[in-house]
């Protein structure tokens, strides 16, 4: 390298410190094109820094110093949190609508009321949202942490917003039943603040206040509008073997007796941060280095975000060891809600079942917490056919992400401009479905025809499913079910036994200064304690970072000890992963080889009978007469109704064959009721929908031909249906030979010359009056 007599003077005369400031101050090095360096000879490695060890270096400890700086801002936040009365990380305006310590049976939860931001309109008349966050070891918020938000699309769709929140220390003795009842009475308030809006409260339950959401939707189902649930497990021994190892866990620590011994040591109370430590396993990688290299690596941008999400990730909070000890006996490792088997204290069962409101069900294939199979194999184990669902009069609708983890769900800015945004803008086209079983798919509006029908960026269309969908999603067999079976039974003993020989004493020794000490001991506390303001060491970063701040000297990404830095970053990371997955394949294995053994199963009396270890719970006689009963009035009133009803039930004949509805037909049906049904309300206009689709599913051919007679009725009004139902059709398109058949059907009844005389059939329907029906064409009941 070619160095200069002048420049080798320079450097003679400055010594090292000359060094040091020249390599310090590389980025100011003009090049030797630069007019400041014409005619001279600058050193290579003072220009091209992709090759300077020293402008690193100095980068390296820069971002070291900055990064010990946000952690111990991060300790700092910590602190400040975990002193505030009602610690969350809303971030929108808020007042207190209700508190649950003042309710007859006090709970630790909250419902508030979150205030629209300065020049946002609220629609009084649209229905209201509640979002209930999860209470899952962390504190509430995550649902509205950020503009972009599920309360943040809620409210830019104009809708009146609500949050369900809690405190982080449970009231003695409340019950998972409690909170249920507690629940109940926000919604009955939301409901009673807004009389005028159209629709009950649109429910949004994420991760583990899913289950509850589901739970109290099964005990009082009039409370309810659409439930979404996004990232809730709802059937837990569900899974796919080599994909889903959170599931086996219960199994391989032998059960719930830990919970009730964690419980115990809290002197009755379960501390969150072992929940959040359980998530935190799944990913060794991203837990112990990714996280922090991302910022380690990004320290110029990244402290913001960091420091909001970890705000929440360590606001750990309690729940009662009676709570804990619920949701793993009767959840985690029971797993009963979805066999109908959980039952509270005033004897009612919940059975997901008695939901009649549409449930919006939101997974993920990239989520390895409540993987798709947790969300959705509820289903199958609740229902045997699609006409099953129906018949329950249920509306089902699933959306599956092809990646997104297990907080992007509910935290994610792009699923909320995305999912939850398509979610809350066709909330009553949601509501209206007829009963049955629909994924949700959204693909860009650009060329859509119709596209000033569509609400947001995308076009979502509800395309009729089967459960064999579900089934193609992966799932388990019967021998995976015995086993999990097997555990649920090791688990009951495994529990009895430390309740008689182990949990009197450990409760005559444990005392509330114990179990403090325990949980500021805790690993995932100690991180935060320990780097905060009150260690002395770490409060002198604070100098430092601000003398980096103020000399910040980045190197260039293309700088070879950047890339090298980055590949031993990913090297880490991928020694990591194989660590975790050798972890996993060793767990599931232990798992398969115990509870598989036909000696485990004989000994907990699984091998003392032939039937399925899944028992899928019984039909409800009083259900079942009430469908028969209903199936009959139906059939009775199939000629009855005017132009509106014909036209509904034209459109469905039409668009049945093809199994879609989209955003385009309904707003186009909701202007057919404002022109022809003098403003019904949605719920009457549902009901309408309900009636026309069951009609047809019970007797497709008698439902048809009473369309005239229904249209004769008034001929006017049927003129202007004929309109609207051509709109209609045009708007969304037909993809099947058989409905563009259909199509061609239905328009000669809405002819004027065929309403004046109506086929002879209708005509004899008609006189017979209501509550008889015609001889010749029984009527049949859809298949079970």
């Amino acid at each position: 390298m070619r160095v200069d007599r002048e420049t080798r003077g320079d450097a003679k005369r400055t010594g090292s410190r000359g060094s040091a400031e020249h390599c310090h101050l590389g980025e100011r090095v003009k090049t030797p094109s630069s007019p400041a360096t014409s005619g001279k000879s600058v050193p290579e490695w003072a220009v091209d820094q992709r090759w300077d060890p020293w402008a690193y270096w100095t980068d390296a400890c820069q971002r070291g110093i900055l990064f010990w700086d946000v952690l111990r801002q991060r300790g700092a936040r910590y602190q400040e949190h975990a002193a505030k009365a009602a610690p969350h990380v809303l971030k929108f305006r808020h007042e207190l609508v209700m508190d649950g310590r003042g309710l007859p049976q006090p709970v630790n939860y909250g419902l508030v009321r979150v205030l629209p931001p300065d020049g946002m309109e609220i629609d009084p008349c649209k229905r209201p949202f509640v979002i209930v966050d999860p209470r899952a070891g962390h504190g509430p918020g995550i649902g509205g942490f950020k503009a972009d938000s599920e309360i943040g699309v809620a409210l830019k769709a104009r809708h009146p917003c609500y949050f369900i929140g809690f405190l982080p220390d449970p009231v003695p003795g409340q019950t998972i039943e409690d909170i249920a009842h507690a629940q109940a009475a926000f919604l009955e308030r939301v409901i009673a603040l807004h009389p005028e809006a159209e629709g009950k409260p649109a429910v949004i339950g994420n991760c583990q206040a899913g289950w509850a959401v589901t739970l109290l939707a099964a005990m009082r189902p009039e409370l309810f509008g659409p439930i979404v649930v996004a990232g809730s497990p709802l059937s837990y021994w569900a899974g796919v073997r080599g994909q889903n190892p959170m599931r086996y866990m219960g199994g391989l620590l032998g059960g719930s007796w830990l919970a009730a011994l964690m419980g115990d040591l809290g002197n009755g109370k379960f501390d969150g941060a072992w929940l959040v430590t359980n998530f935190e396993s799944l990913n060794p990688a991203n837990t112990f280095w990714t996280k922090q290299h991302n910022l380690y690596s990004k320290i110029d941008t990244e402290p913001p975000r960091y420091l909001e999400f970890e705000q929440w990730w360590g606001g750990h909070v309690l729940l009662n060891a009676g709570e804990m000890q619920f949701i793993v006996d009767e959840l985690f490792v029971g797993n009963k809600l979805a066999t109908a088997e959980i039952a509270f204290s005033d004897g009612q069962c919940v059975d997901l079942r008695n939901i009649r409101s549409p449930i919006v069900v939101f997974c993920s294939k990239g989520d390895n917490i409540t993987p798709p199979q947790q969300a959705l194999d509820w289903i199958l184990d609740l229902y045997r056919s699609v006409d099953d669902i129906r018949a329950h009069g249920q509306t089902i609708v699933y959306a599956v992400h092809e990646s997104v983890g297990h907080l992007g769900i509910f935290v994610s800015g792009s699923v909320a401009k995305k999912e939850h945004d398509e979610f809350a803008s066709n909330i009553d086209l949601i509501d209206v479905l007829p009963p049955g079983l629909y994924e949700a798919v959204m693909v860009p509006k650009n060329g859509a025809s119709g596209s000033d029908l569509i609400g947001g960026n995308y076009l979502v269309r509800f395309e009729a499913r089967s459960l064999d969908d579900i089934r193609a999603l992966g799932g388990n067999d019967e021998e995976d079910d015995r086993e999990f079976a097997a555990a649920a039974r090791v688990s009951e003993i495994n529990l009895g036994f430390y309740r008689t020989f182990a949990q009197p004493w450990v409760q005559s020794w444990t005392n509330e200064g114990f179990a403090r000490w325990m949980r500021r001991c805790h690993p995932l506390r100690l991180q935060y304690e320990m780097l905060s303001d009150a260690n002395p060491f770490v409060r002198l970063l604070q100098a430092s970072a601000e003398g980096a701040k103020s000399d910040r000297r980045p190197v260039p990404k293309d700088n070879a000890f950047w890339q090298s830095q980055e590949q031993l970053s990913a090297w880490i990371e991928s020694s990591l992963d194989a660590y975790r997955d050798v972890r996993d394949r060793a767990s599931e294995a232990w798992f398969h080889a115990v509870y598989g053994s036909p000696f485990v199963q004989a000994m907990v009396g699984l091998r003392a009978s032939d039937g399925s270890p899944r028992r899928r719970p019984a039909d409800d006689p009083v259900h079942k007469a009430f469908v028969a009963q209903r199936f009959e009035q139906l059939t009775e009133a199939m000629a009855e109704g005017g132009p509106r009803e014909a036209a509904v039930r034209a459109l469905l004949y039409v668009r049945m064959p093809d199994g879609v509805v989209d955003e385009r037909g309904f707003n186009l049906l909701r202007r057919m009721r404002d022109e022809a049904g003098g403003g019904s309300s949605l719920d009457t206009f549902k009901e309408l929908v309900r009636a026309q689709f069951f009609m047809l599913l019970l007797d497709e051919k008698r439902a048809v031909n009473a369309i005239p007679a229904m249209l004769a009725k008034d001929p006017k009004s049927a003129s202007r249906m004929a309109g609207s139902l051509r709109r209609v059709i045009d708007a969304v398109g037909l993809r099947s030979e058989l409905g563009r058949a259909r199509l061609t059907e239905v328009e000669r009844f809405f002819e004027s010359e065929r309403l004046i005389q109506p086929p002879a059939l209708e005509v004899e329907t008609s006189r017979m009056g209501p509550g008889r029906q015609a001889p010749s064409r029984p009527a049949r009941t859809p298949k079970h």
